[in-house]
């Protein structure tokens, strides 16, 4: 399999999107383009929590079908869109609506390649919520799958639209600070039962929940519904939600957040695959992930760019006070470091150190394009020449790049790693977390 750059991924993504929303729109994809103010047909693949609210957002839009594997979810959306065909099993969904535009990934984390890639190869265009992908190799075939396909997708964060993010790009990239060599993230996750072992035995499913679909691809297992003692006594063990904290199903902090904490360094300093990650950790439990993780991502020179470690704190842990001169951090963040300062990145607006020396910056100009919301300009994308923010081919080179993080925190030690060959170098063991085994009928 070929390795294509960053940037070559996210030109061929922008190209695919313009022919796509110009009329270049693969067999299967529905009508032709209806224009700016026309309406499009669309599937929405879980519809509780963050599938609701993705629901609700593009509800001006003809709503064709539902899809939940929980009853309780998808009789609440049924209730609101009543002309919507229901379903509880995604392939059916994606088998029987020949109608549709596009669709609206909204599972779990180990559900989005194989819902994403069905679609893709059925012609639609696809919007999927982060992660893009639960493991390395399915992001390298969504991208590739994308690109081939002609699709317009979107990777469910808004990064690329926020002010905070835009200001904090232009401000790298017209050389506040100047070449930046550090960067460093952070977030409050995990705010989900984390850091233990599966808690014996079996509960009864609720008769709501068919649980052979909620597992889908990944490997079987039992239903619990809550820790019956320990330190998460009572708090849910897998659904809803807490499904992130293992590793069959979710990708802990690191797949939760990077997408929006890390991508503004991606977007910024034009990173791509890094050579080796350094993690360190409370510990892996046997199928979870750990109380706290940092983790050291080595990035390699970029043209006149120099080379750049970025650090990944989760669970409690944080950068050093001193690089924001002692002042409280947010919950989610990044501070980039450089030859002439320091920036936080941070809501409202970014934050420039020393505070004394840049107390008289001229701020740049605006130079990025301002955008709609993360849906609406997916939506937009469809119905326009003008591409999304964050499609598959900027989000799935920087999905394969973070989620190596998981696969060193499996391995506890440092992996190197080989884009071209997407392979870790320096030990066989951690190729294993690269890719999945698919139960049967769930393959990609």
């Amino acid at each position: 399999m070929a390795h294509w750059t960053r940037r070559e991924l996210l030109r061929q993504a922008v190209l695919a999107a313009g022919a796509a929303a110009a009329g270049s729109r693969p067999k299967g994809a529905g009508a032709a383009p209806r224009g700016a103010g026309s309406r499009l047909y669309l599937g929405f693949i879980g519809v509780g929590g963050q599938g609701y609210d993705n629901l609700r957002a593009m509800a001006a839009e003809h709503v064709a079908a539902l899809c939940d594997v929980d009853r309780n979810s998808l009789d609440r959306a049924a209730a609101e869109f009543p002309k919507a065909r229901k379903y509880s099993d995604l392939r059916r969904l994606l088998d029987r609506e020949k109608g549709l535009d596009g669709v609206v990934i909204s599972t779990p984390d180990h559900c989005h390649a194989v819902a994403t890639l069905m679609a893709l190869k059925r012609g639609l265009h696809v919007f999927c919520e982060k992660p893009l992908t639960h493991s390395v190799h399915e992001a390298r075939l969504v991208t590739e799958t994308a690109l081939r396909h002609k699709a317009v997708t979107q990777m469910g964060t808004n990064a690329q639209g926020l002010e905070p993010f835009l200001r904090t790009v232009e401000l790298i990239q017209a050389g506040a600070i100047g070449e930046v060599s550090e960067v460093h993230v952070w977030t409050n996750r995990p705010i989900w039962p984390q850091g233990q072992l599966r808690p014996a035995g079996e509960d009864p499913v609720p008769a709501h929940l068919d649980w052979d679909l909620w597992i889908g691809p990944a490997p079987w297992r039992p239903y619990k519904a809550t820790y019956p003692a320990g330190r998460f006594e009572g708090q849910t063990v897998y659904h809803p939600f807490a499904w992130r904290g293992w590793w069959d199903f979710g990708t802990g902090a690191l797949g939760d957040i990077a997408p929006h904490a890390m991508n503004v360094a991606f977007q910024a300093l034009a990173l791509g695959a890094p050579t080796s990650v350094e993690p360190e950790s409370s510990g892996m439990p046997q199928e979870g992930f750990p109380d706290w993780s940092t983790i050291r991502f080595h990035f390699p020179a970029r043209g006149p760019m120099p080379p750049v470690v970025l650090t990944w704190y989760d669970g409690g842990k944080l950068p050093p006070a001193e690089l924001v001169e002692g002042q409280r951090l947010p919950d989610n963040g990044a501070i980039f470091v450089g030859r002439k300062g320091r920036l936080l990145h941070r809501d409202p607006r970014p934050v420039l150190f020393p505070v004394r020396s840049f107390a008289d910056y001229a701020w740049p100009a605006p130079t990025l394009p301002r955008r709609p919301e993360v849906r609406q300009d997916w939506l937009q994308a469809i119905k326009t020449a003008r591409p999304p923010g964050c499609p598959f081919g900027y989000a799935g080179p920087m999905t394969e790049a973070y989620l190596l993080g998981n696969v060193a925190l499996r391995v506890g030690r440092k992996i190197e790693w080989d884009p071209a060959r997407l392979e870790v170098t320096n030990g066989s063991d951690a190729n294993q977390y690269l890719k999945r085994e698919y139960r049967p009928g769930w393959t990609l």
